[in-house]
Formats: structure tokens, C-alpha cells, sequence
């Protein structure tokens, strides 16, 4: 039986192009979304994985998220960690709404899902847990305190999770990545994208694929070995 794979915000973006990689590397997969229902209705459409709707910042929502999930396709094995919003402006701008906002859905998030999952993943003695987080997470990034503290604190989840799954065949990472051509970024004005391109070295953005080809490698049983790390996809833009 294929192994069962969650995405959240699996269906646009990022997410999509996970939902659909993991799709074709033969993972049975179910893609989380939040509001957008004329979009998943056409990525449901297209690739023909089930959809489920729910706020990754209520936890109670992410427990029957995925008790419902488990009911129709069972055990949860590999957890992607991807729903993200921002809610960009000052310091000074920003309000408390603006902040809890994005730490509930970009930080707590990883703990509402990877809660509902992981003892499940304990007692079948397997399980991957890969969490999204940014680049403004490792540098930060003027007009997003909430955006990169929450995806900063990302690395600190990952890293001590990692320590308790570990014996029971459980790893989990993070990856880190830049500038992708999401149709975010190319909504962004042309000459901001431009002065972004000079200062990733590999001179373009990058790909959602490429990103979903590194969750791909890490759910795999040839990453194993792999936990508690962070994979850098940024062109070189940062690097540490």
C-alpha cells in the first residue's frame, strides 16, 4: 500500500508542486488548503488528488483534518509543513492581529499538524515531517518581523522534534527556501523582481518543482540518515 502524504497549502504555489511530485513519485497524497475554493477545485481537477479544507492555526481543525484524512485514506506517514501567510509592513505599522496572525499560521501551524500525526508515526515506527520555512528566516527581512520570526522558530521546532522521533524511525526537516516563481513573487512589480534576480547568484529565481524534488528526496527511505537538518534552496542568495 502506498505510503499516505499531507500537504498543507497543497494546492497552489509551493504546495501544489509538492502534491503533484509526491504524486508521481507514487505517494497517496491528500493536499490541506484554507480558503481559496475555486483553486482547489481546479488542482483537484487537474491532478486528481482529494482535497481537504481547514485552518492550520486551530488545532482542534488540524485534528479533524486529519482524523478525517486517516478515515478515508489511513495512517498519515509523511507530513508536509507548508501553509504560510504574510502580512507585511513597519515594525511601527504592525499590529498585534498582524503578528499572531502569522505566527499562529506560519509557527503554531507546524505544531497543530505534526501534534495530530506524530503519534501515529511513533507506533508504526516511521514517519517524515518536513516543514517550509524561508529564507527571511535565516536573515530576516525588513518589513517582515512576524514573517521571519515565525519561520526562524521554524528551525528550533525541527531541530528538537527531530531528537525525539529519531528512535522511532521518524525524521525531520526543514527546507529553507529563496526566491521562487510562484505567482506571488511574479505579481511583484518587474524592477523589484529585477534588483532580487542581482542578488541571487545563480542569476533567476527559482522553481517550485525544484523545491518539490527536494521534499521528494527527503521523505524517501535513501534520507533516513537525514533529520534535524535544514536544506538551503536559494540560489546562493544566502548562505550559511
Amino acid at each position: 500500500m502506498s505510503k499516505v502524504a499531507v500537504v498543507t497549502g497543497g494546492t497552489r504555489g509551493i504546495g501544489a508542486a509538492i502534491s503533484h511530485g509526491l504524486k508521481a513519485a507514487g505517494y497517496n497524497v491528500a493536499a490541506a488548503y484554507a480558503g481559496n475554493d475555486d483553486a482547489a477545485a481546479k488542482f483537484r481537477e487537474m491532478s486528481g488528488i482529494p482535497v481537504y479544507k481547514w485552518d492550520v492555526s486551530d488545532f482542534d481543525a488540524c485534528a479533524n483534518g486529519i482524523a478525517e484524512i486517516e478515515q478515508q485514506l489511513g495512517g498519515v506517514d509523511i507530513l508536509i509543513n507548508n501553509a504560510g501567510i504574510t502580512r507585511d509592513t513597519s515594525f511601527s505599522r504592525m499590529t498585534r492581529d498582524m503578528w499572531h496572525a502569522v505566527i499562529d499560521t506560519n509557527l503554531s501551524s507546524n505544531f497543530n499538524m505534526s501534534k495530530a500525526v506524530f503519534d501515529g508515526m511513533k507506533s508504526r515506527k516511521f514517519g517524515r515531517i518536513i516543514c517550509i520555512s524561508s529564507i527571511n528566516g535565516q536573515k530576516g527581512q525588513r518589513g517582515q518581523v512576524n514573517y521571519s520570526a515565525a519561520k526562524a522558530g521554524t528551525f528550533g521546532f525541527v531541530k528538537a522534534l527531530a531528537q525525539e522521533g529519531a528512535r522511532y524511525g521518524i525524521t525531520v526537516n526543514a527546507i529553507a527556501p529563496g526566491y521562487i516563481a510562484t505567482d506571488m513573487v511574479k505579481a511583484v512589480p518587474e524592477e523589484i523582481v529585477a534588483k532580487i534576480i542581482k542578488d541571487i547568484p545563480v542569476g533567476r529565481l527559482g522553481e517550485a518543482e525544484e523545491v518539490a524534488n527536494a521534499v521528494a528526496w527527503l521523505v524517501s527511505d535513501g534520507a533516513g540518515f537525514v533529520t534535524g537538518a535544514t536544506l538551503t534552496i536559494n540560489g546562493g542568495q544566502y548562505m550559511i
